[in-house]
């Protein structure tokens, strides 16, 4: 792999796999227009980076390789790394993913 990951994240974070928590769905919802979390009490709609990180979110690949695979795909796009990686914080903290 060609890790590009350019900030000082937590190893720990990088080297954690996340998974959709239990009862959690991502799928895209044509009412909606975007991809949504659906969960037995609701939905969360989520905008265009959040559907693209957690479609990546497959229970194999690591945080550095999701972020890595994000950066092939958007180069341009300054940060994205910095991004990606308060996206997952923020989305444990909200219990959508765990981190094995």
């Amino acid at each position: 792999m060609n890790a590009r990951v350019d900030i000082d994240a937590p190893a720990d974070l990088l080297s954690r796999i996340p998974t959709i928590r239990r009862g959690f769905r991502l799928q895209f919802e044509p009412a909606q227009g975007c991809h949504v979390l659906l969960y037995p009490e609701g939905m969360i709609k989520l905008n265009e980076s959040a559907s693209e990180i957690l479609q990546l979110v497959d229970g194999k690949r690591s945080v550095a390789r999701i972020v890595e695979e994000l950066q092939r795909r958007f180069p341009d796009v300054p940060g994205i790394d910095e991004d990606i990686l308060a996206f997952m914080e923020v989305a444990h903290a909200q219990f959508w993913i765990e981190l094995r």
